[in-house]
């Protein structure tokens, strides 16, 4: 297991996991991963928004990472479904294509993807640290099992098989002789947030929860919205509405103002005026004013 803490100041630099007893009186937050997890995008959100909280990362492998959990070495893992145990909480995150690795001047390097039933003339390895969870990979089996993927991906340089795993570790086991494919019909993979189990997630924890569901920072949830419970929030200031025009509405004088199409005007040319020709008039019969031609005008 190896650690690494992450600093807004400082790139990651590799320190030793730290012990339960140093866990307890630590304001860091712990995060275990395993192999071909890549962590960064989370731990860079996690800067922006506690800068006052150090990220550990602990690098373990499958078999330490609940451990590492039980025992207080971490305050959460990112780990391979399933969990084993109910004392472990767990979130799944995202799903892995199975891929399978083959030399580069194998028949299946010439095609973009293949399924389990192509492999069944072929020798396919199945290393004792296995994340895809089954019994026996499809094709031959090999009299004996690699101790991990790491000797399995040697022996498939060597011409000794074939090698099916999440594409994440395909990548991470890279060599420039060796190539994958998309493998289809086989089980795959399954990322989590897991941590240990309780009533409720503890503060950071909690924050890193929401981190990986892609929370806002103005979120419900966490220690952030905790503390902000009970603060005042500063009112928005009010833009102040538009004053009327000194003398707007219906003009008393001169040329009239676009107040609506034949809406009343007061002694405007063409309105409404008062005894004049054509407009309402003031003790006129009908009291309707008449426009052009003696038409009544339509109802507003």
């Amino acid at each position: 297991m190896t650690g690494s803490d992450v600093s807004p100041a400082d790139s990651p630099s590799v320190s030793p996991a730290p012990s339960p007893s140093l866990a307890a009186g630590t304001s860091a937050f712990r995060l275990a991963y395993v192999p071909g997890v890549t962590p960064a995008k989370w731990v860079r959100v996690w800067k922006e928004r506690l800068p006052d909280v150090p990220l550990t990362l602990l690098a373990v492998t499958p078999p330490e990472a609940f451990g590492a959990l039980r025992d207080g070495a971490a305050d959460a893992g990112l780990v391979r479904l399933p969990v084993d145990g109910d004392d472990l909480s767990a979130i799944p995150l995202y799903t892995e294509t199975t891929v399978v690795v083959v030399p580069k001047d194998h028949l299946f390097a010439e095609v973009e993807e293949i399924w389990a039933s192509d492999l069944a003339d072929e020798l396919v390895l199945h290393p004792l640290d296995d994340t895809l969870g089954w019994e026996q990979p499809p094709g031959r089996a090999a009299n004996e099992r690699p101790e991990t993927t790491a000797d399995a991906i040697e022996l498939v340089a060597a011409g000794v098989g074939l090698l099916a795993l999440p594409q994440s570790l395909a990548r991470l086991h890279h060599r420039k002789d060796l190539t994958y494919r998309t493998l289809n019909d086989v089980p795959q993979s399954r990322v989590a947030l897991s941590w240990p189990a309780a009533d409720e997630a503890p503060d950071l924890v909690e924050e890193f929860i929401g981190i990986v569901r892609g929370r806002t920072v103005n979120s419900t949830r966490g220690r952030r919205a905790e503390a902000q419970k009970g603060q005042k929030q500063p009112k928005k200031e009010q833009k102040p509405g538009r004053s009327a025009k000194p003398g707007g509405g219906a003009r008393t004088g001169g040329r009239p103002a676009a107040a609506g199409k034949g809406g009343a005007k007061s002694g405007g040319k063409g309105g409404a005026k008062a005894g004049g020709k054509g407009g309402a008039r003031s003790g006129g019969a009908g009291g309707a004013g008449r426009g052009k031609g003696g038409k009544p005008r339509g109802r507003s």
